[in-house]
């Protein structure tokens, strides 16, 4: 909620003829447009994101489910679209918001121009106005939600659009991952793209990974198996009976949406399980997350959030530093960590905790996206760790 009001500028209604979109956020502001995508609005937190590339992967990441995404570069639509390029099959975000019209594609892997991707995946979208002045006024105010409507006519109630943002609750308390994890269990055994090749398969098995999907990116899946790994995917509310039927060699903790403490009410039960095996556990993002909330730690809404391919994170074992691909608007809150969990990595932006190990087990956790879709593959090593921690455990 907000006390915020509409200006009186803002309720005369569109500035030009032409207008056909308009976002409105709940601390009053309100940014004309024009509308694409489906027509209608759609309501969720506004957050920025800094990447340059890979917009088809991240409006399919299921770790934007409930957001509302406001892109800082300002041409979107060059590469087009693709079904290779999809991290989930349906997109997760609520909608997008650009600077520039959505540019032609000019790309050998274009298969779709991305104004019809996003029309034929029901998303609402909102171009020409501000976004870097969106971002300022998210690094100000912090995460603001906001309603994107689309009309064709250009006629838009501006007033029943601000109720309807300063009503809609946010993202604490909200478990979401629910709402995005896979409906039954698959084994999963492609791995990464290649150019010549596109995506590969499994050949050799090295280890079984149980991997819990609270949001999984499929790519995060790809990663694991070009380690070696068999993977079966479970749902986020699979029990730990369930899990342990597929005999696993390590558990896999995927990323997700949604506030951690809320997910961790029917989740973190069965991850203390996991840990009481003495099995090797690696968590992503969401996973990193609730794996701190089962050793006791605490986690915390952040003012604006991480998210982009641009992120610079110290690994504080070696002192070497990442470049790497982000998307939390949780974090792990470092002081609640136990004597036994260590910080592993932290970011430079701002020395929040973006990586955990815990010193008398096999288990760690990392904050960033080390499968690089899309961003850079810095932090590809991690799958390779978890690998390693599965192979010496398998020797003991």
């Amino acid at each position: 909620m907000t006390d915020s009001k509409l200006s009186a500028d803002a309720l005369k209604g569109r500035p030009y003829d032409d207008i056909t979109g308009v976002l409105v956020l709940s601390d009053g502001s309100v940014f004309w447009g024009y509308g694409f995508g489906a027509s209608g609005d759609t309501i969720g937190e506004i957050c920025f994101n800094t990447s340059i590339t890979g917009y088809q992967e991240i409006l399919t990441d299921p770790s934007y489910a409930g957001q509302i995404i406001n892109f800082t570069f300002p041409h979107i639509g060059n590469v087009g679209a693709n079904i290779e390029d999809l991290e989930t099959q349906n997109p997760a975000a609520r909608g997008l918001v650009i600077r520039e019209d959505i540019t032609e594609p000019a790309n050998y892997r274009s298969s779709e121009h991305f104004a019809e991707w996003v029309k034929n995946n029901k998303l609402i979208g909102i171009s020409g106005v501000d976004t870097r002045s969106i971002t300022r006024l998210i690094k100000e105010k912090g995460a603001l939600t906001g309603v994107i409507a689309h009309s064709p006519t250009g006629e838009f109630d501006v007033a029943a659009l601000f109720e309807q943002a300063c009503k809609w609750p946010g993202l604490n308390g909200m478990d979401l991952a629910k709402e995005v994890t896979c409906q039954e269990t698959k084994d999963w055994d492609e791995t990464r793209w290649s150019i010549k090749e596109g995506f590969g398969k499994l050949e050799v098995e090295k280890a079984h990974i149980v991997a819990v999907d609270y949001g999984a990116k499929d790519n995060i899946l790809r990663c694991l198996s070009e380690t070696g790994a068999k993977v079966t995917v479970v749902s986020a509310t699979t029990s730990f009976d369930d899990i342990m039927k597929h005999n696993p060699d390590g558990f896999f903790l995927s990323n997700g949406p949604g506030d951690p403490a809320a997910t961790g009410e029917y989740a973190l039960p069965i991850i203390k399980q996991m840990i009481e095996t003495g099995l090797p556990i690696f968590g992503i993002c969401l996973g990193h997350q609730l794996l701190a909330l089962a050793f006791g730690g605490k986690t915390y809404k952040m003012h604006q959030g991480h998210r982009g391919a641009n992120h610079p994170v110290q690994d504080l074992r070696t002192g070497k530093v990442e470049i790497t691909s982000m998307n939390h608007g949780f974090s792990v809150d470092g002081d609640s960590l136990p004597e036994n969990v260590s910080i592993s990595h932290i970011s430079l932006f701002d020395k929040t905790v973006c990586g955990i190990e815990v010193k008398d087990k096999p288990i760690f956790s990392v904050q960033q996206h080390p499968e690089a879709s899309p961003g850079p593959q810095d932090s590809f090593y991690l799958f390779e760790q978890f690998m390693d921690n599965i192979q010496k455990h398998k020797t003991l």
